[in-house]
């Protein structure tokens, strides 16, 4: 009976272990994410402001801002899926949930927005590929990954993230 005492007691040290390591991950690549996708909306828009040709440099920059944000959305629902908050739906119900503001920005509001944010990256990249002109090509990722931004950093939890 001591055996399995001791077996629970490390297996939850590990949970917990993995837990912050993903939490850590997830934020310090959010980062990296923010910073790449400022890049590839401040590149499209001079480049389209400037009336420059699409090169691949600039491909390179899109694929790598769709590349990073997809990572932070699988890193995004392991945290969900193992957070300690995730519980709370069988616990407290969607109504207790959606009361109270710290609960609602972790477990509906961050999440939604965020995938809605990498659907429009992707959105935007898919369609820029179409595009035959440059100035095209410039315009689609100003659009997407502008809004991208802007939901990204609407729902970014900055109390705890800077804090």
């Amino acid at each position: 009976m001591r055996i399995n005492y001791y077996i629970c007691v490390w297996n939850i040290k590990i949970y917990n272990s993995m837990y912050e390591m993903v939490k850590m991950l997830h934020s310090y690549w959010a980062y990296l994410v923010l910073l790449i996708l400022v890049l590839a909306v401040f590149n499209s828009i001079i480049k389209k402001a400037g009336n420059k040709e699409y090169e691949a440099k600039d491909f390179r920059i899109t694929l790598f801002a769709l590349i990073v944000s997809h990572i932070q959305l699988l890193l995004g629902f392991i945290l969900y899926f193992v957070s300690p908050r995730f519980s709370l739906f069988s616990e407290s119900g969607m109504g207790e949930i959606m009361k109270n503001s710290v609960d609602r920005l972790y477990l509906v509001e961050h999440p939604l927005v965020n995938i809605i944010a990498i659907a429009l990256i992707t959105i935007g990249y898919s369609k820029h590929k179409k595009k035959l002109l440059s100035s095209g090509k410039f315009k689609t990722i100003s659009v997407f990954y502008t809004i991208a931004l802007v939901l990204f950093l609407s729902r970014i939890p900055w109390s705890t993230w800077l804090g």
